[in-house]
């Protein structure tokens, strides 16, 4: 699904890539970058174009053909008419002999008559033509109805293609993006927690000096920091990993940063989960298409019944030009209407039809089969939100807790209350909790774009995003 971004949105972000080499972009913008220039849109636009121009190739059948056929013929003699004068001559001879038994003369001349033949040039040896022909159907059977109605439903099939290749895409900007968002967050989780134990490192080192901790605990503060350093470094690796997903998606540059402003997100007015299993069994893509596939295979389930009555046509020429075709032998204008029906023709029309219902009953049993999947995906994914909800209900008192931990074991430490292993301790869980606060919210978004691109209705996430609890609070210290 196109998204339009104005074009005020879609500048200003442009020149700060121009002038610093670093994009800031919100998911909707990057949704309208990705919809501008996408390969996979673009084919499954062409495909609504091809699917339209099949539909214009069955509606033709609605109109008259018409044509122009020419040929210039040699024939291997000139077709003639002769006609022998024997007949003629023997009848007056008999006439004559009635009347005058004894007469040699006329006789004889008769008799040269009749050994004659009379001979009448219909066709010259050379003949040239050019007509223009007309062919209307008049009645078909019904077919032309049926073929319409599917081309018709082939161009629907081909939009809820695009349709269906747009919420994929929206998914897959989703996951990738804030995948993008998670990896920059976990490298800030990371960050505070090596340069917290980086200075609880520092406070041991001199803590050791003054004789008020004894080695084995600063060499533990050591590993600890070293442990943070190394798991820093491979949150930046996983940042850098999402960073290019996310640019090959935009088709952006590689030396181009992309910074993604949107935070994360938790919507707590969900409907609930009957609602998007109704949705799947009317809005669904793959239901969708095979339902049309359904009505496509059912229109032509009467196209080969059709078959069994006749087609009726109005045909017409018009001769334009003619060298040595005389008028009187062929006219130069005809028209007239006529049929054409099979009567038998093998049981190849049964075998049409058997077929075509077999992709009917077929096609009925996917479309079920579809529902039912399809409502254990809902299932899944459902659980997949209601899961990253809880854990996140569950961690908002830890999260809170966790950081009390810590300040109060950083301050017991310093008095000497508590021991190095306490703070790495209470420094380690606040960092796994933030991390898990923000996998549970990063899980809930990729779970519902999911849900509501399976449902159909890809373009609701924008509303459920724009009304949700953000991530942002829990870096507040």
């Amino acid at each position: 699904m196109h998204y339009k971004i104005s074009l005020c949105i879609l500048l200003f972000p442009v020149s700060l890539w121009a002038q610093t080499g670093e994009l800031s972009l919100t998911l909707e913008q990057s949704a309208g970058i990705m919809n501008k220039g996408n390969r996979t849109l673009q084919m499954a636009d062409k495909a609504v174009g091809i699917a339209r121009s099949e539909r214009q190739k069955m509606n033709s059948f609605w109109y008259p053909s018409l044509g122009a056929s020419g040929a210039y013929v040699h024939l291997s003699n000139n077709i003639e008419v002769k006609q022998s004068l024997k007949g003629l001559a023997d009848p007056v001879k008999e006439f004559i002999h009635s009347i005058m038994p004894d007469d040699q003369l006329i006789s004889s001349f008769l008799d040269n008559i009749g050994a004659q033949t009379l001979t009448f040039p219909l066709l010259q040896r050379n003949l040239t033509t050019i007509d223009a022909n007309i062919t209307w159907p008049l009645f078909t059977g019904g077919k032309r109805i049926f073929a319409t109605r599917i081309g018709n439903r082939m161009v629907d099939l081909a939009r809820v293609t695009k349709e269906e290749t747009g919420a994929t895409l929206q998914s897959e900007l989703v996951e990738t993006y804030y995948a993008l968002r998670l990896a920059q967050r976990v490298v800030e989780v990371r960050e505070q927690t090596f340069n917290g134990l980086q200075k609880h490192y520092q406070n041991a080192l001199k803590l050791e000096e003054n004789g008020m901790i004894n080695k084995a605990e600063r060499l533990f503060a050591q590993v600890s920091m070293d442990e943070a350093k190394r798991e820093l470094e491979s949150s930046r690796k996983e940042l850098k990993v999402a960073q290019n997903a996310l640019k090959a998606l935009l088709d952006v540059e590689e030396t181009t940063t992309i910074n993604p402003s949107s935070p994360l997100f938790m919507n707590h007015d969900l409907p609930d989960e009957l609602y998007f299993k109704n949705l799947v069994g009317t809005s669904n893509y793959i239901v969708s298409k095979l339902r049309l596939q359904e009505v496509m295979a059912d229109n032509q389930l009467k196209i080969s019944k059709s078959a069994y009555v006749p087609t009726i046509a109005l045909f017409g020429k018009q001769t334009l030009y003619a060298d040595n075709l005389p008028k009187n032998l062929m006219p130069r204008t005809l028209i007239g209407i006529g049929f054409t029906w099979n009567i038998f023709d093998g049981l190849n029309r049964e075998a049409d039809i058997r077929q075509a219902r077999l992709t009917k009953q077929t096609l009925q049993l996917g479309r079920e089969k579809a529902r039912n999947d399809l409502g254990v995906l809902v299932d899944k994914l459902y659980s997949e939100i209601q899961n990253a909800k809880d854990d996140v209900a569950a961690l908002n008192t830890t999260i809170d807790m966790s950081r009390e931990l810590v300040r109060i074991r950083k301050k017991s430490f310093q008095e000497g209350m508590a021991t190095s292993t306490d703070v790495i301790d209470a420094e380690t869980m606040l960092s796994k909790v933030q991390i898990a606060f923000l996998l549970a919210y990063y899980k809930y978004d990729v779970a519902l774009a999911s849900l509501l691109s399976t449902c159909g209705v890809p373009e609701s996430f924008w509303q459920y995003s724009h009304a949700g609890q953000t991530e942002d609070f829990i870096f507040e210290q």
